[in-house]
């Protein structure tokens, strides 16, 4: 029996070897490194390039324009003309508890958006900012999360009315 293992052991011992020597004549790291490079450079030939679509910037207005898709229902001072962005508010001042939300098209997909507006509180108005009235679907006001001529700020602390930010929530349905 033992003389059956040691055969059993010393075939497998030479495949294994033989194995290994064939492996490391083929599979060395020079080589493998060339057939990976040619590889890449094959796939990167090989693969169409896109069409890019350029259209995405090209009809889009200025942020601080009131008549940007995301302000159609936007009722006060531009954030983006009083030191903050589109979507935050200027440092020093805080975004409103309660927001209104509108319903907006995105000229560029054909889609339409939930906008939510939140005024920013704490800060006087900067004299210079944009002034946007583009009331778009405005409601009654007894219908509060759709009116927009409310001062927002009201459910802050500090109750001092800057500027309105423009933040896409979602895909209207």
């Amino acid at each position: 029996m033992t003389r059956l293992i040691d055969t059993l052991l010393k075939t497998l011992d030479k495949r294994v070897e033989t194995g290994a020597r064939t492996a490391a004549r083929s599979l060395g790291r020079r080589s493998f490194m060339a057939k990976a490079g040619a590889s890449v450079l094959g796939a990167a030939v090989a693969t169409p390039i896109l069409p890019f679509d350029r259209r995405a910037h090209a009809s889009e207005l200025p942020e601080d324009e009131c008549s940007y898709w995301r302000h159609c229902a936007l009722d006060g001072n531009l954030c983006s003309t009083s030191g903050g962005s589109l979507t935050q508010c200027p440092p020093g001042s805080s975004a409103s508890s309660v927001s209104w939300v509108g319903t907006c098209s995105n000229p560029d997909d054909g889609k339409d958006y939930l906008v939510a507006y939140n005024d920013c509180c704490g800060k006087p108005s900067v004299a210079s900012a944009t002034f946007c009235y583009t009331s778009e679907g405005e409601r009654p006001g007894y219908r509060m999360g759709l009116y927009n001529d409310i001062n927002w700020c009201m459910a802050n602390t500090d109750k001092g009315y800057h500027c309105t930010v423009s933040v896409v929530v979602g895909l209207a349905e």
